[in-house]
C-alpha cells in the first residue's frame, strides 16, 4: 500500500492526547511508526521511558519538555529527540491554543509509565 490516507487514521485518546497512526504495521509499514498527535491547551503527558528512540517534529503551537533532565521547547519545524530507555515528558506550552507534532519511531516500541508497561496501539 504505497498511500495511507491520513482522514482514514483511526484517533486513539491517551493520557489527555489524541494519537492517530499514519504509517503503522497496520497500515503497510515493517519496521517504521508514524503517527500525529494533538496535545490539548495546558496538557502534559506522563513521565514514561520507550524502548526506541523518537523524533518529534512539531507542526503547531510550542511543545516543552523534560527529557533525561533537561527542558526542551520547540516550536513549528523543529524537532525534539527522544533518546531510546531515557525518562522524559512532553505538553503543550500553551494554556490557550492546541499543540500538535509527528512522531516517528521503531514499530514495535513500547513504554513504561511507572511500573505499567505501554504498547502503544497507535503504533502497531
Amino acid at each position: 500500500m504505497p498511500v495511507a490516507k491520513g482522514a482514514d487514521a483511526p484517533a486513539f485518546e491517551f493520557d489527555g492526547v489524541t494519537f492517530r497512526p499514519l504509517a503503522v504495521p497496520s497500515r503497510g509499514t515493517e519496521e517504521l511508526a508514524v503517527w500525529r498527535a494533538e496535545l490539548p491547551p495546558g496538557r502534559t503527558g506522563s513521565a514514561h521511558t520507550l524502548t526506541h528512540e523518537e523524533v518529534l517534529l512539531v507542526i503547531r503551537g510550542t511543545v516543552r519538555g523534560v527529557i533525561d533532565g533537561r527542558t526542551c521547547e520547540a516550536g513549528p519545524g523543529d524537532v525534539i529527540i527522544f533518546p531510546a530507555n531515557t525518562l522524559g515528558r512532553i505538553g503543550n506550552a500553551s494554556d490557550v491554543a492546541p499543540a500538535e507534532f509527528v512522531c516517528c519511531t521503531t514499530a514495535g516500541v513500547q513504554g513504561l509509565i511507572g511500573d505499567e508497561k505501554i504498547a502503544p496501539p497507535w503504533s502497531v
